[in-house]
């Protein structure tokens, strides 16, 4: 099964939720936990251990080979995505446009765009205990996640089967990254805080899960530092509400530490339980 925890903001907790519920199933079972936020992955600063594989995630752009080429235009007026121009006698593509669909590649008539290997990011694989950790990162320059973000899933997918459950720490917000890394999940699991600007970016998550028709539900982080319009919300709408992780000092030290939770916060290890119990009833995981 695969569960991503996505936020509608940044700063909600995504990452403590991910470290913690990971390493907490993972003495139980067999748990890989995925840090999807490529732009800025941290569950790496939580969850420490050796270092199995690594590898460089590589996209393919178009290269211009002048040799053959007429100057039809072809190639300019195939993509979608302006990455390719000409100005007088030379065709220049623009990489960070790109989104290597081959289509400029396969239709020009005299092959004089090969596609090519391009360093996307990297990818990291180690292990903890018993839990196995993944993390991708995205290349310092490159302004594409998505494509960064499905290899990392395919990987995921070919690796680990059917006997390991699957948590993907997810991009912060509503956009393209967010929805590529929660888009063949199983369920979703959005955590917010119980502010205004919480309250009003977890309503768009909202609309995005319901719109990929997704089963989900919602954790409150900080419980109790502000007002109560989230769980009134999640009352009016017929939304599960998993979990209220409380706001506490303890909580905030051990978190600046690089520390997990639930191990030292009973609090904490309260809520994973009420998580785990109502995933076990929807029959999402033993």
């Amino acid at each position: 099964m695969k569960i991503a925890i996505a936020s509608g903001k940044g700063g909600t907790g995504k990452t403590t939720l991910s470290t913690n519920l990971a390493h907490y199933l993972a003495t139980a079972g067999n748990v890989v936990l995925t840090d999807l936020d490529v732009e800025e992955p941290n569950s790496g600063l939580f969850i420490h251990g050796k270092t199995i594989y690594e590898t460089d995630i590589f996209k393919k752009i178009p290269l211009w080979k002048s040799g053959n080429c007429l100057l039809c235009n072809k190639c300019k007026e195939l993509c979608n995505f302006n990455a390719i121009t000409r100005i007088l006698d030379e065709i220049l593509v623009f990489p960070q446009l790109c989104h290597s669909c081959h289509a400029c590649s396969e239709l020009c008539p005299t092959n004089s765009l090969p596609m090519e290997n391009k360093i996307l990011g990297k990818l990291q694989q180690k292990r903890y205990d018993n839990l196995d950790f993944v993390e991708s990162r995205l290349e310092i320059g490159e302004e594409q996640a998505v494509p960064l973000i499905a290899q990392t899933i395919d990987f995921i997918d070919e690796k680990f089967h059917h006997d390991y459950l699957k948590i993907f720490d997810s991009p912060p917000g509503t956009s393209c990254p967010m929805i590529e890394a929660v888009k063949d999940a199983d369920f979703v699991i959005l955590i917010t805080e119980p502010t205004p600007f919480g309250f009003h970016d977890v309503r768009l998550a909202v609309e995005v899960v319901r719109k990929l028709k997704k089963n989900f539900g919602i954790i409150i982080n900080r419980y109790g530092i502000g007002n109560n319009d989230v769980e009134e919300y999640c009352n009016e709408h017929h939304i599960p509400l998993l979990a209220k992780i409380p706001n506490q000092q303890q909580i905030a030290k051990l978190y600046s530490e690089g520390q997990l939770l639930w191990q030292h916060i009973p609090e904490v290890k309260r809520e994973l339980d009420q998580v785990v119990a109502y995933l076990q009833n929807e029959g999402l995981m033993k």
